[in-house]
């Protein structure tokens, strides 16, 4: 089988966005893609919507895993919900595909595991990816992830992602309800919750270090003008710029809230729905192969820095539950605008050749 066009593959992942866990045209797509290839392919792995494919060489040597995410976003539009690839996935999708029918034949040594993962966007998948054990065995894991324009320019690539760990909390205020012509007979979970946002805001982190915790959504379970809330909910976007650093901003966060319910006689619990996020934890031999790829491939020129960055992806989750994993995360410059997660959110689609020479150099690198 030829060559697959990166871009052909795009425009038709790009039309059947599906949600995180309901990837069911996505996966069927891309399995039966590479079944054509001539790929050994797992579908629904671990009954999820996740696919594995493996190709072996002859000789023995490491295993690597090339991961690309498969789902979409939620949106409402003219107060219709519908889907929409917002982030870019239907771009690693295409990237991975188009290197994978380079790729096939070529490896000579070690294993070459191909996992389209669902549901990065809820950080949910790679979780349940570990949990099937596909990650057994691996020695070497590679993601990418195209950049907007604010990030690095059209064209580049930054060999390395340096995500932030990343949650989001859930304060849950239980006061007691009451008329509010009679405010002293109850504990108003407004005024609590007012009392617990001033309360974090004053925590004090190392200034050298960079973190954020930041209140996003506020709820309360009154709905009439006169009556004084029993419950309240916070919910707060939390970073930092490592795991250790989210370890004490998680503690002091939790403190903070608890304690300050307390002294206004309410209660407050503290829930992270999605867990924590790790921050990532790049190989440094791995990425610096990847940036003499992009020597290699694109030149020197296009090869950027490694880019910080404050956003959280599940990926590093695969190295932060097998710690002796190398493992490697590169941006593709693509001029994304008006950025990610917009609903309008396009990019130039040529640059995704960047992505899948990339992905092909390092791997024969690596198993050729």
């Amino acid at each position: 089988m030829e060559s697959l066009d990166v871009k052909k593959l795009y425009h038709d992942l790009h039309q059947i966005p599906e949600l995180g866990e309901q990837e069911f045209k996505t996966s069927t797509y891309v399995a039966d893609i590479l079944e054509k290839l001539g790929y050994e392919v797992t579908r629904n792995i671990g009954g999820t919507t996740g696919v594995v494919a493996i190709e072996k060489g002859t000789i023995p040597g490491p295993t690597l895993l090339l991961r690309a995410d498969m789902d979409a976003l939620p949106f409402v539009i003219d107060g219709k919900p519908c889907c929409i690839h917002a982030c870019g996935h239907d771009g690693h999708m295409s990237m991975l595909l188009a290197a994978a029918s380079v790729l096939k034949g070529k490896i000579k040594r070690g294993t070459l595991k191909l996992l389209f993962q669902p549901a990065e966007e809820t950080f949910v998948g790679a979780v349940s990816m570990i949990k099937t054990g596909v990650l057994e065995g691996v020695d070497m894991a590679l993601g990418l992830h195209i950049r907007p324009k604010q990030d690095i320019p059209y064209g580049t690539i930054a060999p390395g992602v340096q995500h932030s760990a990343s949650t989001f909390a859930e304060v849950t205020i239980k006061g007691v309800g009451c008329h509010a012509s009679r405010p002293h007979l109850g504990v108003n979970t407004l005024e609590v919750a007012a009392a617990v946002i001033n309360a974090i805001a004053a925590i004090k982190m190392n200034p050298n270090l960079s973190c954020s915790y930041k209140p996003t959504i506020i709820k309360s379970n009154s709905n009439a003008t006169n009556v004084i809330p029993s419950e309240t909910i916070i919910t707060y976007d939390i970073r930092s710029e490592s795991n250790e650093l989210m370890d004490e901003l998680v503690k002091k966060f939790k403190l903070a809230a608890v304690n300050t319910a307390k002294a206004y006689g309410a209660e407050a619990n503290v829930n992270f729905p999605s867990g924590i996020i790790p921050a990532a934890r790049l190989d440094e031999e791995l990425t610096r192969d990847v940036a003499e790829s992009v020597k290699r491939v694109l030149g020197e020129d296009k090869l950027m820095p490694l880019l910080k960055n404050p956003g959280g992806e599940d990926f590093h989750f695969y190295a932060y539950k097998y710690p002796n994993l190398k493992a490697a995360y590169f941006g593709v410059g693509v001029a994304a605008d008006p950025g990610l997660h917009a609903p309008n959110m396009s990019f130039n689609i040529d640059a995704l050749q960047n992505g899948v020479d990339v992905l092909v150099d390092v791997t024969l690198h690596k198993l050729g």
